[in-house]
């Protein structure tokens, strides 16, 4: 054997010693959301829901919003919506609007992070929907992206 060709199995056999030990990449994938919340407006920028078809995150919501301004009758605001899910948190930062003449809302996150098998998610999260302003409940939908490694 010339050397090489002994160089180049050298090499190959040390690499794969180097890799054998190695734990596997993270299996990482992504989930569309396509979820219904039912939901109750507490007052004071808080709310609560209950999510239904919602996959990963299938559970309960606790909103912490504040109003950022207004125009007219739409008033934005930013806060946080913390789901609750089998052996998970996710924590989506928001931003939205909300009409105070009709009820409807709509919201998109501008970063997720989440604990227990939703740690190191990544992804987007839209929700839209419509408060009863007499009894402060409301509707919503919820759709786009979670991407987590659900392995460990």
């Amino acid at each position: 054997m010339n050397a090489l060709v002994r160089s180049i199995v050298v090499l190959g056999a040390a690499a794969a010693a180097a890799t054998a030990g190695a734990p596997a990449p993270a299996a990482v994938s992504c989930h569309k959301i396509a979820a219904r919340g039912n939901g109750q407006d507490l007052g004071g920028g808080s709310t609560t829901a209950t999510i239904t078809d919602g996959g990963l995150l299938e559970g309960t919501t606790a909103g912490s919003l504040v109003i950022t301004g207004l125009s007219g009758t739409v008033a934005s605001f930013e806060g946080m919506i913390v789901f609750t899910v089998n052996r998970a948190t996710l924590t989506a930062t928001v931003a939205g609007t909300f009409d105070v003449a009709t009820g409807a809302f709509s919201a998109t996150s501008s970063s997720l992070a989440g604990t227990g098998k939703l740690a190191g998610a990544t992804g987007s999260l839209a929700l839209a929907g419509v408060e009863d302003l007499s009894s402060g409940s409301f509707t919503e939908t919820v759709t786009g992206e979670v991407c987590a490694d659900l392995a460990p």
